[in-house]
């Protein structure tokens, strides 16, 4: 059976549309659904917080599996959900769910071991070391049918490319590729570092238009910085979608300029895969 898209649950509202995001997900791509909360094991067993003293925080966490459990059932009846409570650093933990499971779903902001994850050090630490695809609902899908997908012929793009296919073909959605090209002075001219020419990027489309038949596939070649342009389709995007690390126009694109203004500035749902990323 294929690996489970995972959720990090941490109470927090953002964990709760990530949440309802990945179980819509598993249901599309008929996969099961595995709901994960990291407990860090520096933290006090029995909060000072509590409304009860004799309220543990294992039993708070197990208590909010069994929620987030029972709201995905809910949602989806008939979902494969199971739930998980681990022990560690988030990060690791997270990075380990990653080599069993097809997806990561995040929210964008939590608290306790989820804090920051997409605006700190964890959630970009996450983007680069997963074994597959993270996403991070930052907020709501738009309704326009459409994927968004950052490509510069990179091999992390082009898992980003076969992620966002898959994605698209599940929800009967358009896929729109974006090739970033750098500008340079008018009287030289020429294609930025790492890009490819604009026939071969419009070729290598025909492969995947051939291998997801059912996928309307349109290009966009954009000439400067990618970002503005990834930011403004997903105003109405369903999803948007890049790769972990590029070349040229997607250069660096976890630590670089690219993943952090999609991840900052987007606005739907964004995925950041890291090659290689085959479905199991």
């Amino acid at each position: 059976m294929s690996g489970p898209v995972v959720v990090g649950v941490d109470g927090s509202r953002s964990a709760g549309s990530a949440l309802a995001w990945a179980a819509d997900d598993a249901a599309r791509r008929k996969l099961p659904l595995r709901i994960v909360h990291v407990r860090e094991p520096w933290r006090a067993e029995h909060p000072l917080t509590a409304a009860s003293p004799q309220t543990t925080r294992t039993e708070q966490w197990t208590h909010l599996l069994q929620e987030a459990a029972d709201q995905a059932r809910t949602q989806v009846p008939g979902l494969d959900v199971s739930t998980a409570l681990v022990t560690g650093a988030v990060v690791e933990r997270l990075v380990t769910e990653s080599e069993t499971g097809d997806t990561v779903v995040l929210g964008s902001r939590g608290r306790g071991g989820f804090t920051g994850l997409v605006l700190g050090s964890v959630g970009l630490g996450l983007a680069g070391r997963a074994h597959c695809p993270v996403v991070y609902v930052r907020r709501p899908a738009g309704e326009s049918g459409e994927i968004i997908i950052g490509y510069d012929g990179s091999a992390d793009s082009e898992s980003a490319l076969e992620y966002a296919m898959e994605q698209a073909s599940a929800r009967g959605a358009r896929a729109r590729v974006v090739h970033g090209r750098q500008l340079a002075p008018p009287a030289t001219e020429q294609a930025g570092a790492g890009a490819i020419p604009v026939g071969d990027f419009r070729q290598l489309l025909v492969a995947w238009r051939e291998k997801y038949p059912d996928v309307e596939v349109t290009e966009s070649v954009v000439r400067g910085h990618p970002v503005p342009v990834l930011v403004e389709a997903s105003l109405t995007a369903e999803l948007v979608v890049v790769g972990s690390r590029g070349v040229g126009g997607f250069a660096s694109a976890v630590l670089g300029s690219v993943s952090h203004g999609v991840l900052h500035r987007a606005r739907c749902p964004v995925a950041v895969v890291r090659a290689p990323w085959r479905r199991p």
